[in-house]
């Protein structure tokens, strides 16, 4: 059996981010529960993902911080999955996802879902990185500042 590469003590922040995510299924199941879903059957439904998979990630989500067990909302003895604060942070990356897969994988005129603004219907704009001054940034114009191994100080 492969063990997978841990980067939970990484320095950076992007590989810290995909080691909480995991995968494929975790952005799926987070995207799922924005749209609303909160029980298994409803996660597994939607994503055709096999049950042992579906308990694993959401294990995993719930560990994180990602997503958090709760009582039903309707008394029941089932459990729901609901996003945390930190889950809902995932909110533009899920929105920044969705915004590069209409650009790069849909012809045009190609149907599929959007993600509208909930008060009047309207599309999103497209995401931005915009410096504290308000410019737009593009890849060029920003740098990563590394931290130094501590026998470089």
């Amino acid at each position: 059996m492969v063990t997978r590469t841990r980067f939970d003590d990484s320095e950076c922040p992007v590989a810290r981010s995909v080691d909480a995510i995991g995968d494929w299924w975790s952005l799926l199941i987070v995207r799922d529960a924005f749209d609303g879903s909160r029980r298994f059957g409803e996660f597994q439904r939607s994503l055709g993902v096999a049950k042992n998979i579906l308990t694993a990630r959401l294990r995993a989500l719930v560990a994180g911080g990602v997503l958090e067990s709760v009582p039903a909302s309707d008394g029941s003895a089932y459990r729901e999955y609901v996003l945390t604060a930190k889950g809902k942070e995932l909110f533009p990356v899920i929105v920044a996802l969705r915004q590069w897969g209409e650009r790069n994988f849909f012809a045009p005129g190609e149907p599929h879902s959007e993600l509208v603004d909930g008060d009047n219907g309207q599309r999103l704009r497209p995401l931005e990185v915009v410096a504290a001054d308000g410019r737009r940034l593009h890849p060029d114009d920003t740098a990563v500042h590394k931290v130094r191994p501590a026998s470089d100080n």
